[in-house]
């Protein structure tokens, strides 16, 4: 993976494998992980941020489930191709952003009125 570097706030209230998981996503959908992109191997990216395997394994084991990333024996983890949007967002995807979001937020002392006006401001936002 070349680019955009993942960072982890031990400090955080959102446990790292999520904070790693909701990172890599977001360069998914947004297209600056292309398609394709190699990921490093689990052990390098652990190594990479001080963590655990296991906490890396699982970030990239709800990526892979989440259908944003492939990973095959010889061949590693890569970006997988995104959804047709045609297809429209997919529910169960959309609720776990949803959910990653709000828990950020909490962890950061904002209520439900707060999380909604973010919301709201960033659906304003143009892309």
């Amino acid at each position: 993976m070349t680019g955009p570097v993942i960072q982890v706030d031990t400090g955080s209230h959102v446990p790292p494998y999520e904070q790693i998981r909701a990172q890599l996503s977001a360069l998914i959908v947004t297209g600056r992980l292309p398609e394709g992109e190699r990921l490093p191997t689990v052990r390098q990216l652990a190594a990479d941020l001080g963590l655990a395997t296991g906490t890396v394994a699982r970030a990239y084991r709800e990526l892979e489930a989440a259908s944003l990333i492939r990973t095959r024996r010889g061949a590693g983890t890569r970006v997988a191709p995104l959804p047709s949007p045609a297809t429209g967002p997919d529910p169960a995807r959309l609720a776990e952003l949803a959910r990653s979001f709000v828990t950020e937020a909490r962890g950061l002392g904002a209520d439900g009125q707060a999380v909604i006006a973010a919301v709201r401001e960033a659906l304003d936002e143009p892309l």
